[in-house]
């Protein structure tokens, strides 16, 4: 039993998820009023959004889009306590129709299969801060468009880009009550170390640090295999945003019966466009960043122990948003 948590829970990643599928699943959407603080603020790279009322509004908005809407709770990874407070990085595969018309336009009818990354503070058995990362780039490439159009195609019906909703940056971010950077587990500090490295341009340390045959899961719901296909992905966002401050803001790290070691890490990248790499030719806008990673470590027979699987998420449509508003 967790103090100040509801005794139905057995543990935190029970509470994550049980409140997860009440909310969306079993479409008790009422119970964002207990389980959500009203001063709430929820951070997407898309928008930042505070109060359980608006998060209420956008819940039922996606509910009609995707009525179908089931979430599996892959993971979570935590920290903390219930005394003063937990966070969870929870990893999220959402499988559901796109049947009802809204954000993505007109009902298609089409099946869509995507993730999403959401670290909650939680205290009292109250969400009172989040981070959300959805996979827009996996949404909008099942629903037959590419992120920098669909991003085009937001601003548009937001009313042009003097109006349209800003996305997150360090200038439209606001604070909440959380104000921890994780734990000190190993497998956190070896995680974040290694994008550390990767982001400090020393690429070496996907072959040193990756098993070859790494299972790799990336935004636009790409899943891969080995070094390659890791250096490829990691050299594209890098190669576009060269100087830009890489940040970590929040690390984790795990070991639990029956799972593998595991870390979960929270980071930026906040400055210029000014390489050629994952979007494009250079174009000098000052873009945000928001990525979550998660990563398992593990070793086959007797060899080094060495990151197996990895789950890196960003939203592409806001990246784009941000470069397209600097240009306007």
């Amino acid at each position: 039993m967790m103090d100040g948590f509801d005794p139905r829970f057995r543990d935190f990643p029970d509470y994550i998820i049980g409140i997860t599928r009440e909310i969306w699943e079993d479409r008790g959407i009422h119970t964002l009023h207990d389980y959500y603080a009203p001063d709430i603020v929820v951070r997407s790279p898309g928008s930042v959004v505070t109060g359980n009322r608006g998060v209420i509004g956008a819940t039922m908005a996606t509910l009609h889009e995707f009525p179908d809407r089931v979430l599996l709770g892959e993971d979570v990874i935590w920290s903390g306590s219930p005394e003063a407070g937990m966070l969870s990085s929870h990893r999220i595969l959402s499988q559901a129709t796109h049947a009802g018309d809204g954000v993505y336009g007109a009902a298609t009818g089409k099946r869509l299969t995507y993730r999403i990354i959401a670290d909650c503070h939680a205290r009292g058995n109250m969400i009172d801060d989040e981070w959300l990362i959805r996979d827009q780039g996996a949404i909008v490439r099942q629903l037959g468009r590419e992120p920098r159009a669909y991003a085009a195609e937001l601003i548009a019906r937001e009313g042009g880009p003097g109006a349209c909703v800003k996305p997150l940056t360090p200038e439209t971010d606001r604070p909440g009550p959380y104000r921890g950077t994780g734990n000190d587990s190993p497998w956190g500090e070896r995680l974040s170390e290694i994008l550390e490295r990767i982001m400090g341009a020393d690429l070496s340390a996907i072959p040193t640090e990756y098993d070859r045959a790494a299972a790799l899961h990336y935004p636009g719901g790409v899943t891969a295999h080995g070094h390659a296909a890791a250096d490829a992905f990691w050299m594209g966002l890098r190669a576009a945003f060269p100087n830009a401050e890489f940040t970590l803001h929040h690390v984790i790290g795990r070991e639990d019966d029956q799972m593998p070691p595991r870390a979960a890490v929270r980071w930026s990248l906040w400055g210029r466009h000014e390489g050629w790499g994952a979007f494009g030719a250079p174009t000098g806008a000052m873009v945000y960043v928001l990525g979550i990673t998660h990563a398992e470590f593990g070793r086959l027979g007797k060899g080094p122990v060495a990151l197996r699987r990895e789950y890196t998420l960003y939203d592409e449509t806001a990246v784009w948003k941000q470069i397209l508003l600097a240009e306007a």
